[in-house]
Parts: C-alpha cells; sequence; structure tokens
C-alpha cells in the first residue's frame, strides 16, 4: 500500500520533472546542448583542478624550460618550466568564476533598477533611464580600468569595476520588457484585485521575465569573459604567478618570438572555446525567450 501511494504521488512530479528537462533541451537545440555539455566539461575540469591537476601550476622547474609536449607534460611547459595543463586547468577557474560573479551581480542589480523604473514611470523612470544611459555611453573595459587606477590591480578590483560596467546592459533590456509587460491586462486585474505594487512585480512581473533575463545574463557572460582576459593581459588584473588564461597569453608572447607558441595557443584556444559555448547557449535561449508564445 505505502509504495503504491509513493509511486502515484511521485509520477506527476516525475513527469513535471521530464518535461521541464525536455522543454529546457528543445530550447537549446543540438547545437546548444553540444555547447552546453562542452561548457560544462570545462566547469568541471576547473573545478576538479585542484585533485587533478597533475602538477602545481605556480611551481617552477628550472630545468624542464619550454619543454616540448611529452608523456610527462602533455602541453609541454613555459618559460618557467611549469606545466601549461596544470595551469589551463586552475586559469579556467577564474575565467569562469570571475565573469560569473560579475554576471550575477550586475544582474540583480540591474532588474531591481529596471523593475522599478517600468512600476513608477514618470520622474522615477526618466532618472533611472538617465543615469543608465551615461553609464551606457562608457566602455565596459573602462570602468575596470578606472577601478583598477583608484584601488590598484587586483581580481577583486576589476571584477568591482565590470560590474558596475555591465549593469546598464542588463537593465536597459529588462526595462523595456517590463514595460510591455505592466500593460498587460493581468497586471492591471491584479492591481484591481487589491495586490500591491511590490506585490504584483515579485509576482507577476518578475516570473515572466525570468527567462529573458536568464538569457541576458547568459549572452553577456561571454562578452564578461573577454573583458576579464584583456585586462589580465594588460597585467592589470591577476597579478603573477597565478594562473590566468588572459595571463597566460600574455606571457606566452615572448616564447613565441622563441618559436615556442604552446602557452599563447593553448589558453587563447580554451578563452575562444568558452566565449563560442556560453555565446551559442545564450543566443539560443535569447531567441526563445524572445519568441511569440
Amino acid at each position: 500500500m505505502s509504495q503504491s501511494v509513493l509511486t502515484t504521488t511521485s509520477l506527476p512530479a516525475f513527469r513535471a520533472t521530464t518535461r521541464r528537462r525536455s522543454g529546457f533541451v528543445d530550447r537549446l537545440g543540438t547545437v546548444g546542448v553540444t555547447a552546453a555539455v562542452v561548457l560544462g566539461a570545462i566547469v568541471l575540469v576547473a573545478v576538479l583542478a585542484p585533485w587533478i591537476a597533475p602538477y602545481d601550476p605556480d611551481e617552477p622547474d628550472l630545468l624542464n624550460v619550454l619543454a616540448s609536449p611529452s608523456a610527462a607534460h602533455w602541453l609541454g611547459t613555459d618559460a618557467l618550466g611549469r606545466d601549461i595543463l596544470s595551469r589551463l586547468m586552475w586559469g579556467a577557474r577564474l575565467t569562469i568564476i570571475g565573469p560569473g560573479i560579475v554576471i550575477v551581480l550586475s544582474t540583480l542589480v540591474g532588474t531591481a533598477l529596471a523593475l522599478t523604473a517600468a512600476w513608477f514611470r514618470g520622474k522615477t523612470d526618466a532618472g533611472i533611464s538617465w543615469v543608465l544611459d551615461v553609464m551606457f555611453a562608457v566602455p565596459g573595459i573602462v570602468f575596470a580600468l578606472i577601478a583598477v587606477a583608484l584601488f590598484g590591480p587586483s581580481f577583486g578590483t576589476v571584477v568591482a569595476g565590470l560590474t558596475i560596467a555591465y549593469i546598464p546592459y542588463v537593465a536597459r533590456v529588462v526595462r523595456g520588457a517590463a514595460l510591455r509587460e505592466r500593460s498587460l491586462p493581468y497586471v492591471s486585474a491584479a492591481w484591481l484585485q487589491g495586490q500591491r505594487g511590490g506585490a504584483i512585480t515579485t509576482r507577476q512581473l518578475l516570473p515572466n521575465l525570468t527567462p529573458l533575463i536568464v538569457a541576458q545574463a547568459v549572452s553577456a557572460l561571454g562578452f564578461a569573459v573577454i573583458d576579464l582576459a584583456a585586462v589580465s593581459f594588460l597585467g592589470l588584473g591577476v597579478q603573477p604567478p597565478t594562473a590566468d588564461l588572459g595571463l597566460m597569453v600574455k606571457s606566452g608572447f615572448d616564447s613565441v618570438l622563441r618559436g615556442f607558441f604552446m602557452e599563447s595557443a593553448a589558453a587563447g584556444t580554451l578563452i575562444v572555446l568558452i566565449v563560442l559555448c556560453v555565446t551559442v547557449i545564450g543566443d539560443r535561449l535569447t531567441a526563445t525567450a524572445r519568441s511569440p508564445k
């Protein structure tokens, strides 16, 4: 009896979960699923780097400087004898964590500003829109450089600068969608039922805007990866000897002049692969989020 009740009770939940997974796969399509699998594999390797990396990424070995790929070092070593594969595994962690923090924080702040502007409209909307327009006129990397100039080069400083820079990108898209949703009949019906503005915004507007917000965040993630790598390449972000993909591209340039291109090529290829996967997933989610239902 108990087993029968458990089976009967859990079956609808199982079917609902299956439908959600199937719907998500349908939204991504074959190419999107492939990109998600590749990106997931990169994230998994980055997370497990402390346990699966064959060498200490920061430990130099002057007896194996610029070694060619071999059984001991699959991708060779850099100018200080450090294992390139190990540095790629560890470097991917910062390349994923940093932009992830940027997008999460900027999405939260940008969405809050957008919903506030869309609901109150009038002077509130005009003031918020003016601030966003001013911020939008400044390239994102400039905010990172300003933060570095004020507080010195570091990973946290660059992340903070880029977070501020990405707020208007999120807020402008969400604000436009929120204004359209604000004019729909279901919002007026909720208002007539006595619901307050805050409740309508969080319980009605926000759930309907979530697919677009997620798609926008994923799309922006690729640009954040590029910006963070660019700042590290300039030597203003992560500092040596910490393993970082942008820093590896820069440090490998001198080796390229000596005929050894593996460090720059491997780090650059991994950056491109991460951005490509994120872009494909973001494009698929954006297309489905904005398509008519």
